[in-house]
């Protein structure tokens, strides 16, 4: 799947939304107005458009299976994901809108609609049905102690590269900061972009200051970074952003990024225009239709003492809404897309379930085999991860982080410059 700032190119924050939001709401509710509390029925489940036809089919198809075995009829509502945020809230607040949709964790997305009381609480149904997932994973679907959906989608954010280029250029994967500079450099004297990084979207910027900031202040700075303990306007922050800053000026990315969408900047790396994709692993899935003629490696932003980590965290969830008529029928869906059955059906769609799974005889590719072995590293405690800071983020935020990373990108303003306005911008939470 793509990611696109949480889920499905979500775009920037429906701010006056949230600010009705807040006369109204007074967090998740515990149960839904008219509610029925048997069995069967109807849901209607709302979700952005996947990228493919190909894809869509496959979800329609796992829906079926759940509608077989629960007796619960499943109408899904597919539309525009640029058009989610705005169709969700109007939805949610008539009482006419989904029962379950799937859309973006952490403070900016779910949190939002949470404190606006258009949430249906599920602290009770984790209890009941034991739901299995990962711990460090709840914290984008909780809002004021109380678990509001059900987390999907384990990503990683790191660096794609071309095996085929790197090896007819004498290159090796980075090892660390100054060998990916070196590499930049020979990459750009042989005529090839060193790396495909547009940013039209502007999402796409988060994720580069997410690798570079991992690996710079390390992942207990970059935690508290995000928790809001330690200021944004500091030298670690500073330098992470200044990466990026001298690839620009250095010319190690294509001319005028902030003109180049995420489409364009993968179509860069897929051509062998590009020999580097800086992204995240939901990329993995496209590999196949893109009909790639070389190999491609996959490694964390490197940092400046050695090979660096990965930025991960969960790119969607599902969620339950407050005004459901069938609060039932919702849960057992969200319960079904728990099961075993179910995160193999993620995996062989190329995403990682946000709970313990044995995946080792699903059929997938080597570069993606090697990001599910990385994944339970980490899951399990055996390695360091960074953070989206995204995910995390308000929406507020965001903002002055998307619009500070266009501007360094284009060099309109200095790595201090936004680190000043990331630091504004937590400030007003």
């Amino acid at each position: 799947m793509r990611k696109q700032s949480a889920l499905g190119a979500l775009g920037l924050a429906v701010l006056a939304a949230v600010a009705l939001a807040g006369c109204t709401g007074s967090g998740p509710a515990s149960t839904a107005a008219g509610a029925t509390s048997g069995g069967g029925g109807a849901i209607k489940y709302l979700i952005a458009q996947p990228d493919t036809p190909a894809q869509l089919k496959a979800m329609k198809a796992d829906i079926k299976n759940f509608e077989q075995m629960s007796g619960v009829t499943v109408n899904l509502d597919v539309v525009p994901g640029a058009n989610i945020r705005t169709l969700l809230q109007a939805q949610l607040r008539s009482g006419n809108g989904p029962d379950v949709f799937a859309y973006g964790p952490g403070p900016g997305m779910a949190g939002a609609l949470a404190k606006a009381g258009l949430l249906y609480d599920l602290t009770g149904a984790y209890a009941k049905y034991k739901w299995p997932i990962y711990d460090w994973a709840r914290p984008g679907v909780t809002y004021n102690g109380k678990l509001i959906g059900v987390p999907d989608q384990i990503e990683e954010v790191g660096l794609f590269y071309n095996k085929d280029l790197f090896t007819k250029l004498g290159l090796s994967a980075p090892t660390d900061l100054a060998s990916l500079q070196t590499d930049a450099a020979k990459i750009k004297k042989s005529g090839i972009i060193p790396f495909a990084a547009g940013d039209k979207e502007a999402w796409e910027g988060g994720h580069f200051l997410s690798m570079a900031l991992a690996n710079e202040v390390g992942p207990k700075a970059d935690a508290d970074l995000i928790a809001n303990k330690t200021s944004w306007n500091t030298p670690g922050v500073i330098k992470a952003l200044n990466t990026w800053y001298q690839f620009s000026k250095d010319g190690y990315l294509p001319p005028s990024p902030s003109a180049i969408s995420y489409d364009n900047s993968n179509a860069l790396f897929y051509s062998g225009k590009a020999a580097m994709d800086p992204t995240g692993s939901w990329l993995i899935s496209d590999f196949n239709s893109a009909n790639l003629k070389f190999q491609v490696g996959f490694v964390p932003f490197p940092a400046e003492s050695g090979p660096g980590i990965f930025s991960t965290d969960v790119g969607g969830g599902n969620f339950v809404s407050a005004a459901t008529k069938n609060p039932s029928g919702a849960v057992k869906f969200l319960n079904y897309l728990t099961t075993p059955g179910h995160g193999k059906w993620e995996v062989d769609q190329y995403t990682i379930p946000a709970f313990p799974l044995d995946a080792s005889a699903e059929k997938v590719s080597p570069l993606f085999r090697d990001v599910i072995t990385g994944t339970s590293k980490y899951v399990k405690g055996s390695s360091d991860v960074g953070y989206n800071i995204d995910v995390n983020e308000t929406d507020l935020f965001n903002k002055a982080m998307y619009d500070g990373v266009q501007g360094l990108l284009s060099r309109q303003s200095t790595p201090a410059q936004v680190a000043q306005q990331l630091q504004a911008a937590a400030a007003k939470g």
